[in-house]
């Protein structure tokens, strides 16, 4: 149905959308344009593919967040007047596509954000069955990129200082609106409780959800994670609706909370868009823009833009020019062979079975080693098992029920722990791919392999972002009905000084760790040496699978 009967599939014009493409008004823009030239419009390509979405064990609600949009777009683009191809195979979508592009002729598409998706689909475009045009879905380009001086290595301020200049964005003249280009410094404060944090929309039971909740439960029963359809946003009216309460009750507040964590709202202030940005349903071009005529207070607005046109513009650009952080440095390094489970294993108690193999071209992503090649296992406590700590448990309990957690906590409660322990880099990053609905390659790997572990080096970050019990204490309310007090029996104390001292020939180079650098000197061998053994004790229990008690026989960290 939809699109013009007498038009044959072989002469009209065929697109390739991705799942993370279904940008509903771009498609309803085409297919008005081509109505207005008394143009037939072109047809669009979906595909559900089993191989694709059970490559790893995603979360449940990830899942149903594909399949929900997926199939609504499907029909939003038919009710424009687009004819539909939609394709449900079991197995590669690279097999599929090359079966629709001998049919119909080749597949234009819009360059996949994905560097896993853009292997996959190599060997169509080598044979010209596929042809790729830019993605409009990005704000800044290639030259954006190379224009901003970065110095050594890349870093993230002086993009988003470049950008800023070119667009005017929150500039008046040369100068930044406020006068600063950053107010990432008055955005630090604790949440207690006031004001009150809002609950975010919940979307009520349709047909489809039915039928996709069914469906997860019964083909995707393998899968781990909370499966709770009402709270996702299937349809671009949802997104909407979704973005509207983002900028009416959170924006206003998100500035000074941004970095604040709290047991009593696991969202706070944070706008919970990201998961319908990432697959396309709301243009990021569109996010600034209502976020600059919000009237919100600029010290969020700016922190809001900044994630948007600095941060995740930025990260894609370099996990694109190092080819997914396998060429850092000058040096290619080898990828792993298959994609990783994340440690799924200590959860199910089995290894994760793909649906089917994956690909040629699909590997199991780059595994840099700043720090060095040998790494703990993912602790058991990141799949749920109970770890005695309670900034751990309680953030993990809510990716696990909800498939999201704000940056902050996945920064410096996970990523932090995981970096502490000496945790391989590759497997964390998987992990977060795996547990997070907003988890594609070009996010997750430089967030964790480039920022949260700093396994890359000093290729987009300049230092670890680790911390002890201190930061805990002050940003959040999990300490207070922790086991462990903060700077007394908390082990992250200890555990932050016994990194130091593990990687301080590689560290004390570092000009921002000078201070910190010279205080673990000032550290006396006594301490040291109870930093060492807390961290051997924390981390063979924490692998092991076991719960931390102060009574356990932890040292003490100060």
């Amino acid at each position: 149905m939809g699109g013009s009967p007498s038009v044959s599939p072989a002469a009209r014009r065929w697109w390739l959308v991705l799942p993370d493409q279904l940008d509903a008004a771009h498609w309803r823009g085409v297919a008005e344009g081509a109505g207005r030239r008394s143009e037939a419009a072109p047809g669009v390509v979906l595909v559900e593919s089993e191989e694709w979405l059970r490559r790893r064990p995603y979360h449940r609600q990830r899942v149903a967040l594909i399949l929900l949009n997926l199939r609504a777009f499907a029909e939003e683009l038919r009710a424009a007047g687009l004819e539909v191809h939609e394709v449900r195979t079991g197995g590669a979508m690279v097999d599929a596509l090359r079966a629709v592009a001998y049919e119909r002729g080749p597949l234009d598409l819009h360059e996949p954000a994905e560097r896993e998706v853009r292997a996959e689909l190599q060997p169509l475009l080598d044979a010209g069955l596929l042809r790729t045009v830019r993605n409009p879905h990005w704000l800044t380009t290639d030259a954006d990129f190379r224009a901003a001086a970065f110095g050594n290595g890349w870093k993230m301020d002086s993009f988003y200082r470049a950008v800023r200049a070119r667009t005017g964005i929150l500039m008046k003249a040369v100068q930044p609106v406020g006068g600063k280009l950053s107010f990432d410094a008055d955005n630090r404060e604790r949440w207690d409780g006031i004001p009150a944090a809002p609950e975010p929309p919940r979307f009520p039971m349709t047909s489809l959800r039915t039928a996709v909740a069914r469906e997860v439960e019964e083909r995707f029963a393998a899968h781990p994670g909370k499966l709770d359809v009402e709270a996702l946003p299937a349809t671009h009216e949802d997104a909407e609706r979704l973005w509207a309460w983002g900028v009416r009750h959170c924006l206003p507040q998100f500035g000074p909370y941004e970095d604040a964590m709290s047991e009593r709202s696991r969202g706070l202030f944070h706008t919970r868009i990201s998961p319908a940005l990432n697959i396309g349903r709301i243009r990021p071009q569109r996010l600034v823009d209502d976020a600059l005529g919000s009237g919100a207070p600029l010290q969020s607005v700016e922190g809001f833009v900044r994630q948007v046109i600095g941060w995740r513009e930025f990260v894609r650009h370099v996990h694109r020019l190092t080819d997914g952080f396998r060429m850092t440095g000058g040096v290619p390094a080898e990828p792993r062979a298959r994609a990783g489970a994340g440690g799924y294993a200590r959860w199910a108690g089995r290894p994760w079975q793909p649906a089917a193999p994956a690909p040629p071209g699909v590997d199991g992503g780059a595994v840099p080693a700043h720090f060095g090649a040998g790494r703990a296992p993912l602790p058991p406590a990141f799949w749920g098992t109970r770890s005695g700590m309670r900034c751990l448990d309680h953030v993990v309990e809510t990716v696990w029920d909800e498939a999201w957690s704000h940056h902050i906590t996945r920064l410096m409660v996970l990523g932090n722990l995981a970096t502490l322990l000496d945790i391989a880099a590759r497997e964390l990053s998987d992990w977060f791919w795996v547990a997070y609905m907003d988890a594609w390659d070009w996010v997750v790997e430089p967030n964790v392999l480039g920022m949260a572990t700093y396994a890359a080096g000093g290729v987009m970050t300049t230092k670890p972002y680790v911390a002890g019990s201190a930061y805990i204490a002050k940003m959040s309310d999990h300490c207070d009905a922790c086991a462990f007090t903060p700077g007394g029996t908390c082990p992250l104390t200890r555990l932050y000084w016994a990194f130091l001292a593990r990687h301080e020939p590689t560290l004390r180079a570092n000009p921002r760790l000078k201070l910190v650098m010279g205080s673990l000197r000032r550290r006396s061998a006594e301490d040291r040496e109870r930093d060492r053994q807390a961290f051997i004790h924390v981390r063979d229990v924490l692998v092991r699978g076991e719960r931390l008690a102060p009574a356990a026989g932890a040292p003490s960290g100060r």
